[in-house]
């Protein structure tokens, strides 16, 4: 969903010349859309994610774009593959300014029938990918000064929500990672934050939300619909957009983020705020 305001310039030119930025998950949806952002500003972005088919196009379109980019083949739940790419993109280029964590794999499923693998897999991308992936640049950062962590939460786990036991399990444990790892790092230069984001529809979100096979179709998944939600439980009236969360992760990211760490930043229109029904 594109708006005006996504098209209108925030940041000052060339804000991360000669960083490093590293985003998991940044193939496509919002993670794209950050690696999109910092790019322009000038960053040298690693995207990361297991399906070489979501990063080829992305890379070619960052480049397209005059953007400096490149790819990571990454399954963030596997530890000690993490610390190896991850040293190896340090290697290479040096340095690792800035992780953003947001891979994440959500599909909404009734709990009484949700699967042990379905559990699983979503604790193991969003909440150990998240663990893993700071885990391992945490000694690069140090060693070099300090950095950024941004960490992709999302606002569900602040009311709870059907279908969505153990999305909202990860992401209420990627909120107190962040808290904790924000409190441990601090002495090293190390800001760790995270974004909560409300709904922001993506080309991926339908595929996203359609298994496993005992699933509920997505509520999102008609324009009409998304659009007669916002009117009715969104404050600000409208979806999100990758750039609406991009922009947050910019800003904690730059130095106007420099004496914040260990935030939940809510970018959501207020969503969470009402109180409609589910």
């Amino acid at each position: 969903m594109t708006t005006p305001h996504d098209q209108l310039p925030v940041f000052r030119s060339r804000l991360f010349d000669g960083q490093v930025a590293l985003i998991t998950g940044g193939g496509t949806g919002i993670g794209f859309g950050i690696a999109q952002l910092l790019a322009e500003l000038g960053a040298t972005v690693i995207i990361a994610s297991r399906n070489q088919t979501h990063l080829e196009p992305a890379i070619e379109q960052l480049r397209a774009a005059g953007g400096k980019a490149d790819s990571l083949i990454l399954d963030v739940r596997d530890s000690d593959g993490v610390k190896a790419a991850i040293r190896s993109v340090a290697d290479r280029l040096g340095r690792i300014d800035v992780l953003v964590n947001n891979a994440a794999g959500n599909f909404y499923v009734p709990s009484e029938s949700m699967s042990a693998n379905a559990w699983r897999s979503v604790i193991e991308i969003d909440l150990s990918g998240t663990f893993f992936c700071s885990q391992a640049v945490m000694p690069i950062m140090r060693d070099h000064g300090g950095g950024r962590i941004v960490n992709i939460s999302m606002t569900l786990h602040y009311r709870g929500w059907p279908l969505m036991a153990h999305a909202t399990a990860a992401k209420a444990g990627i909120d107190a990672v962040t808290r904790t790892l924000a409190l441990e790092w601090a002495r090293h230069g190390i800001r760790v934050n995270a974004v909560a984001p409300g709904p922001v529809p993506t080309e991926g979100v339908k595929k996203a939300f359609s298994a496993p096979p005992d699933a509920v179709p997505d509520v999102f998944s008609v324009e009409r619909a998304m659009e007669d939600y916002a009117r009715r439980s969104i404050p600000l009236a409208r979806m999100g957009s990758p750039r609406d969360i991009a922009n947050m992760v910019a800003f904690l990211a730059s130095p106007a983020g420099d004496w914040i760490t260990g935030s939940i930043m809510v970018v959501d229109g207020g969503e969470w705020l009402q109180k409609g029904p589910h």
